[in-house]
C-alpha cells in the first residue's frame, strides 16, 4: 500500500544534490522521477552512460535508491537533445542506456515498443494506486517556433523581462490535425490504462499538462492531444486522477476546471537542482509559484470513504512551500 509519493525533475548530475537527503528524510514509499534526471544532451552513448554513472555515484541519490523504489521516465535532456522529439536520430540507443540504468528486465516492453511509456498499480481493492508514465519524446511531433517579426527570441524575451511581465517560451501551438505528443500506438495503450480499476491515479507527465500555454514545451502546444486526453478521462470514467509534471525549473500548481469531467490538477515540481531566471505566464496557476530548488510529495490517507490527498512542494531544506488538499470525492465525473 502506497501512502507517500515523492517526485521531481531536472537534476544535473554534476551538481551537489543535498535535496536527495531531504527527500529521504520524509521516507516516501515511492519516488517518481519525471525527466531530465541527468543532463545528457549528447549523441555519444558512452558519454550518456558516464553521466548516468555520475548520478549513481552521488551519495544522497545512492542511499535513497537503496531504500526507495524509483519509477522514472525521460524528458529531453536525458532523451539526448534539447526539446527533441520523434526526429531524434539516437532515440533507440538512448532508450537502451535508459533501460539499463533504471534496471528494466531484458524482456520489458519499455525496451521494444514505440517509447518507454509504462503503467504500474499498487494496493488492494479500495486502496489501489495507479501510476501512468507516458513517453512524451519518442513520437512527439516537432515543435513550431513563434513568429517574432524578425526579432531573435533572446531579444524579444529580454524586452518582456525589462517590462516586468511574464516571459513566454519560444514555441507556438501546433494546430495540425495529426500533430501529436504520443503517437497512435501509445494512445491505444493509454486508453486501456484509463480503464484499469483504481481509486487514485497519478499521471506523471514530463512536461506540464494543465498550464495555460507557457510557450515552453507543454501539452498546450498540442491542443488536440490535450483535448483527446480530457475526453478519454471522461469517456472511461477514469476518476481520481491527479497530474504531476516537471521540466519548467520552477514549482507551481495548475488547475483545469472548464470543459473537464472534474477538476484536473497538475502539481509541477522542477527542478531538483535547476532553476530559471524568469517565470512564464500561466492563467491556470493556483496561488504563487515557487522558484527555488524543490521536490513534490503526495500523501494519501486511505482511511475514509474517499481517499484524502495532500499535495505539497518542499524546498531543498525540507520545508513545505506550496500545499493543496483534495479528496477523491472531488475527482469524480
Amino acid at each position: 500500500e502506497i501512502r507517500r509519493i515523492a517526485f521531481g525533475s531536472c537534476a544535473h548530475q554534476d551538481k551537489e544534490q543535498p535535496i536527495w537527503d531531504a527527500i529521504d528524510a520524509l521516507q516516501p514509499d515511492l519516488l517518481i522521477l519525471l525527466g531530465d534526471n541527468i543532463y545528457g544532451d549528447t549523441r555519444d552513448m558512452d558519454e550518456l552512460r558516464a553521466k548516468y554513472a555520475a548520478l549513481a555515484a552521488k551519495p544522497g541519490f545512492r542511499r535513497l535508491r537503496e531504500r526507495t523504489p524509483i519509477l522514472a521516465v525521460w524528458d529531453d535532456h536525458d532523451y539526448g537533445e534539447n526539446d527533441a522529439g520523434v526526429e531524434f536520430a539516437m532515440k533507440e540507443e538512448s532508450r537502451r542506456v535508459f533501460c539499463d540504468f533504471w534496471g528494466e528486465p531484458p524482456h520489458s516492453p519499455r525496451r521494444t515498443r514505440d517509447g518507454i511509456y509504462a503503467s504500474y498499480r499498487f494496493g488492494a481493492e479500495g486502496r489501489r494506486l495507479q501510476v501512468i508514465l507516458p513517453d512524451l519524446r519518442f513520437n512527439r511531433t516537432a515543435l513550431i517556433p513563434h513568429e517574432l517579426l524578425g526579432a531573435s527570441y533572446d531579444d524579444w524575451a529580454a524586452a518582456k523581462e525589462r517590462a516586468g511581465v511574464p516571459v513566454p517560451g519560444p514555441y507556438a501551438r501546433n494546430p495540425a490535425h495529426d500533430a501529436t505528443m504520443l503517437g497512435e500506438r501509445q494512445w491505444a495503450w493509454l486508453e486501456r490504462q484509463l480503464q484499469v480499476p483504481a481509486e487514485v491515479r497519478i499521471f506523471g507527465s514530463s512536461v506540464q499538462f494543465a498550464a495555460d500555454f507557457p510557450g515552453w514545451e507543454a501539452w498546450s502546444n498540442f491542443p488536440r492531444d490535450r483535448d483527446r486526453l480530457i475526453e478519454a478521462i471522461r469517456r472511461h470514467r477514469a476518476d481520481g486522477l491527479v497530474c504531476i509534471s516537471g521540466d519548467t525549473h520552477w514549482a507551481e500548481l495548475s488547475k483545469l476546471d472548464v470543459n473537464v469531467p472534474y477538476p484536473l490538477w497538475d502539481l509541477t515540481s522542477s527542478g531538483l537542482t535547476e532553476t530559471w531566471p524568469v517565470l512564464a505566464p500561466n492563467a491556470n496557476r493556483v496561488g504563487e509559484a515557487w522558484r527555488e530548488r524543490n521536490f513534490g510529495v503526495i500523501d494519501i490517507d486511505w482511511g475514509g470513504a474517499y481517499a484524502a490527498l495532500q499535495l505539497r512542494i518542499f524546498d531543498e531544506g525540507g520545508t513545505p512551500r506550496l500545499e493543496q488538499h483534495l479528496t477523491t470525492r472531488e475527482l469524480r465525473g
